[in-house]
């Protein structure tokens, strides 16, 4: 069976400190994307909203279909193991308790 890779789309803006560590956390991973840069374009800004649901901020970071967020977000994402399963690259975890999550979250 052939696993696809999912379409990854940054959109950045000119002089975003959060949009070099976004692709710099997709460089270290390997995975390919394609950076749209936000420009004071009416086309691009339409784009730009119609892509991210009226996002106000940049990074904004696509995986296929769904807008997972920005830089933290793709940072906590990245951190639960959730990015991968995002990307294709792992399965998703079986359903933890709040305890459990708790209990991960606290280990050093």
């Amino acid at each position: 069976m052939d696993k696809r890779e999912p379409k990854v789309v940054v959109w950045t803006g000119r002089g975003c400190g959060a949009c070099v560590r976004a692709k710099q956390l997709l460089d270290a991973k390997r995975v390919v994307y394609k950076e749209r840069r936000l420009k004071n374009d009416p086309a691009i800004q339409r784009a730009y909203a119609r892509a991210t649901g009226g996002a106000r901020t940049v990074p904004q970071i696509i995986v296929d279909d769904h807008n997972i967020g920005g830089f933290d977000d793709l940072v906590n994402l990245e951190r639960t193991g959730e990015l991968d399963v995002l990307l294709g690259r792992a399965d998703p975890q079986p359903d933890v308790s709040w305890w459990q999550r708790i209990k991960r979250a606290l280990r050093p």
